[in-house]
């Protein structure tokens, strides 16, 4: 029987997050991260951008950020960060926040955070503060333990629960009840376009059409 092995493809990220996003999203394509860059916030990782654009002339790159308020839609932000992509470069934004396609796939979320699903928006990419939705969803967990972890306590000036990272983590690397990017993709164009770039990227080698 002949194996054949999976493509590598390097990453980037913000934090341990998106690193989880982005491991599941190469995985669903039939990739593997070979090692995944950043981590360490998203000023950092747009003074390290050039260097990963310089090493996608010669290897595959993922490199995802979240949009947030920078600019007013992700084409804008593309052009001011990276107006010149290597050839094996994949360079896409989460509108507005990684958070929004974790709520795109809104069947496999609500059970994990034991809510109703009529409580997680139909339109994540609209939402534009996604991590703050998510955090009001998981308030309204019928778990306990749930609602410990991702809902800041009274008056720690937090926005998120001490283990909010953590879960979102579990959730996004679930096999058999955790994350499914090509059902999240149906309610998020960011996810989609990022998923169809991705693909290309195994498939062609590069990210644009």
């Amino acid at each position: 029987m002949v194996t054949v092995a999976r493509p590598a493809v390097f990453g980037a990220v913000e934090g341990l997050v998106d690193e989880a996003v982005l491991i599941r999203l190469m995985a669903h394509v039939g990739a593997t991260p070979s090692a995944v860059y950043g981590k360490r916030g998203k000023a950092y990782l747009r003074q390290q951008l050039a260097g990963y654009n310089k090493a996608a002339h010669f290897s595959p790159w993922l490199v995802l950020v979240d949009l947030n308020a920078e600019a007013e839609c992700a084409p804008v932000l593309v052009e001011t960060w990276l107006p010149d992509p290597a050839p094996h470069m994949c360079f896409r934004v989460a509108v507005h926040k990684i958070e929004a396609w974790i709520l795109a796939d809104a069947e496999r979320l609500s059970r994990f955070l034991s809510v109703s699903p009529a409580l997680i928006p139909t339109k994540p990419d609209a939402e534009p503060d996604p991590k703050r939705t998510l955090v009001e969803v998981a308030r309204k967990s019928r778990k306990h333990a749930i609602c410990q972890d991702m809902v800041p306590r009274p008056g720690s000036g937090r926005a998120v629960g001490p283990a909010y990272s953590s879960r979102l983590i579990e959730f996004a690397l679930g096999e058999a009840k955790g994350w499914r990017p090509e059902i999240a993709a149906q309610r998020s164009d960011s996810l989609r376009r990022c998923l169809e770039g991705i693909g290309r990227l195994v498939r062609e080698g590069r990210a644009s059409p």
